[in-house]
This record gives structure tokens, C-alpha cells and sequence, in this order.
């Protein structure tokens, strides 16, 4: 996924087939990340690996779901009360969707109270790449969003070693639509591992 293809062959946008003339750009919510590419999925630098415990909590958080809906889904007896909730936002996930417009069920776990005009997630990466590597941030702010990573580089000294860091997503001025996209590449001096941000408002 973060080293899909948003261009074609001749380096045109992907289009989206669905759109009426079946030439215009694909939003990310049509093409997702991308164009699989084989070869570089086969090396990509960096990964977003997430355990079997983030999906529990997210069903028991993100999603509401009971203790006995998540205990049939998961096969073993889950109590969300001794669960971290999860909301979708938070899941450890390759690409960064938030909500920066009025709040729905499912934008947060019961109990977190969150700022609409403004949202943090958090990701963490682990180094699948040369042991030795340092990545840099580098930001296309979605249309009427201001992005802040932190920390803006990540060094690491090994194979499998893992990395944190945060994303602030704000607005306060007037949105430029229903939704808006950008995307986060962390650049390495042989890698790119690039993330989709979609904002909707």
C-alpha cells in the first residue's frame, strides 16, 4: 500500500471510471492507495504492522459492539471494560482518515472527547529496509488542513525496529468541501513509504 502508484504509465493521474467522462482524477475514497506495484511492495522500507488486539479494540471502541458481537467475532470471550478502546482514526493503519466536521457515532471510543477542528492520530512504522536508514517527512497538506508530524525524521539502527510518531490534523477556517486529500511520504535515500490522508468535514 505505501508504495502504490497514484500516476499511470504516461504520468497521468489514475482516473476514476466511475466519473462521468471516465477521465477525471480518482479521489483517494475510488482508488485507495493506489496502483499495486509488485517489485516495490516486495521492499518497501518501512511497514505499519498491527496486532490482533487493535481490531478487538477498535470493535469494542470504535465500533460499539458488545461484548458478546465482539467475543463471537474474535472466538474466545472478550469484556470491552478491560479493553484499550480504539477509535478507527488510531488503528495502526498505512493510510490516515479523520473527521474534522460534525462528530458521528463512530468517530471516537464512549468517553473521549475530542475537538472537531482539530485531530492527532498516531502511527508507528517498523523498519523492514537496511538497518542503518534515516527517513525524512515530507507533507501534501490536504486542501484547507494544516498537517504537523512529529517528530519530522526517524533514524533507525535495525532490522525490525519500530518507530512512533504523531499527526495533528487542524481547520479553522471555512471547509473546501465535503472532504479533502493529501498524502505523508516518509523518504529514505532508497525508500518512499507513503500514506494517504483523507479529511472529511
Amino acid at each position: 500500500m505505501t508504495t502504490a502508484h497514484t500516476v499511470d504509465r504516461e504520468g497521468k493521474p489514475i482516473a476514476d471510471e466511475a466519473s462521468a467522462n471516465m477521465q477525471d482524477p480518482a479521489s483517494v475514497f475510488a482508488m485507495g492507495a493506489g496502483h499495486v506495484d509488485p517489485s516495490k511492495a516486495n521492499d518497501p522500507g518501512l511497514i505499519y504492522d498491527i496486532k490482533p488486539e487493535e481490531y478487538i479494540g477498535y470493535l469494542c471502541g470504535g465500533l460499539r459492539y458488545s461484548d458478546s458481537l465482539v467475543s463471537q467475532v474474535v472466538g474466545r470471550r472478550i469484556q470491552c471494560s478491560a479493553v484499550k478502546n480504539i477509535a478507527a482514526d488510531q488503528l495502526n493503519l498505512p493510510s490516515i482518515s479523520v473527521n474534522l466536521g460534525k462528530s458521528s457515532l463512530h468517530d471516537k471510543p464512549a468517553g473521549v472527547v475530542t475537538s472537531s477542528k482539530i485531530r492527532t492520530v498516531s502511527r508507528t512504522v517498523t523498519n523492514v529496509g537496511e538497518a542503518n536508514s534515516v527517513f525524512l517527512v515530507k507533507v501534501d497538506e490536504p486542501e484547507g488542513v494544516s498537517v504537523k508530524i512529529t517528530p519530522q525524521v526517524l533514524r533507525f539502527s535495525g532490522l525490525n525496529e519500530e518507530k512512533s510518531y504523531t499527526v495533528e490534523l487542524s481547520t479553522d477556517g471555512k471547509p473546501p468541501g465535503k472532504y479533502s486529500e493529501g498524502q505523508l511520504r516518509w523518504i529514505s535515500s532508497k525508500h518512499v513509504a507513503r500514506s494517504p490522508i483523507s479529511v472529511t468535514f
